[in-house]
């Protein structure tokens, strides 16, 4: 089948589940910056799921236009959520010839709706063990003036676990912890938090010896006190 039919079946099934009223709040409820169906999540991914069935993967080759497909201009929110559906269980397989394409789907329509499943799993799983890649891409990011592909630095180490570069997550957190915009500080704090589950003692003294936003250090420190 087509990319362009696939995608067009999802929509017009995700327009029969459509629920107006939904719409208004799933949109208020993001600051009315985007257009929604009001199709809820477990609804979605079992028409994602359907039509899986039905039709079959899109075969890699058919990904990037894919990507491109859903978050094209216009489009709901919802189907953008369906890149997420169809992509992350994939992720290990991504080609790297995407990367240049998830970093325009995080400078598409940006939100942390978005960008925190594109970052740390889709970019993510692509630089994975590719530290030549992964120190072009992300050093571009952080020094960005672009607040969600600073978030993005921070945050694609997120579910690297072992793999976890510590000296670059630290680094990245430092070089961006004069931000004053909210979703860097939290996404900073996330980052500490995810890895304090790997070494609890590196991120407490990271924190102890550096002066850090105190959303950051509250949002880093979540598990930490509890434990200690």
């Amino acid at each position: 089948m087509h990319i362009n039919a696939f995608v067009n079946i999802i929509m017009e099934r995700l327009q029969i589940a459509a629920d107006p009223e939904r719409a208004q709040q799933m949109a208020a409820y993001m600051r009315d910056q985007f257009t929604f169906l009001g199709v809820k999540a477990p609804i979605r991914k079992e028409i994602v799921k359907g039509v899986l069935k039905e039709f079959g993967r899109p075969p890699i080759a058919d990904w990037d236009k894919l990507a491109k497909l859903c978050f094209a201009k216009n489009t709901p929110r919802e189907l953008q959520y369906v890149l997420g559906d169809i992509l992350v269980p994939l992720k290990k397989k991504l080609p790297e010839s995407m990367l240049p394409t998830i970093e325009t789907l995080i400078l598409t329509t940006s939100w942390w709706d978005t960008v925190d499943w594109l970052a740390p799993h889709l970019a993510a799983a692509i630089m994975l063990d590719k530290e030549d890649l992964t120190r072009e891409v992300t050093e571009r990011w952080i020094n960005s003036e672009n607040i969600w592909l600073q978030r993005s630095a921070i945050i694609f180490q997120l579910h690297y676990k072992h793999k976890t570069n510590e000296t670059r997550l630290f680094d990245y957190i430092l070089s961006r912890s004069d931000s004053k915009e909210f979703f860097v500080q939290k996404g900073a704090g996330w980052a500490l938090r995810q890895y304090s589950k790997i070494a609890p003692r590196q991120v407490a003294t990271f924190i102890e010896q550096h002066v850090l936003p105190p959303l950051t250090v509250r949002e880093g420190l979540k598990i930490l006190a509890k434990e200690w």
